[in-house]
């Protein structure tokens, strides 16, 4: 995020209007099109084929347990993860 002068991008009678809210202070205006969580990164896409791996070994007998420990997860997690998973 970079900062810029509002008097550099901003016409005199948008400036006057915003000095009616807040005056000498900082404002953050975001973007207009905000990427989801994960987009930036293949983590989203990472955590799903984790999940169907899960999902696949508990069908296969491994036991939440085991799974916990294989992941570093809560037995609540892997629980949660084949849950959601099911449906």
């Amino acid at each position: 995020m970079k900062y810029e002068k509002a008097q550099d991008i901003l016409p005199s009678n948008i400036i006057e209007i915003l000095q009616d809210y807040i005056e000498g202070g900082y404002i953050y205006i975001p973007k207009k099109n905000k990427k989801s969580w994960g987009e930036n990164t293949n983590t989203k896409n990472e955590l799903k084929k984790r999940n169907e791996e899960i999902l696949i070994k508990y069908s296969g007998g491994k036991s939440v347990k085991d799974l916990a420990n294989e992941y570093y997860l809560t037995e609540s997690s892997i629980r949660r993860i084949i849950r959601s998973l099911k449906k």
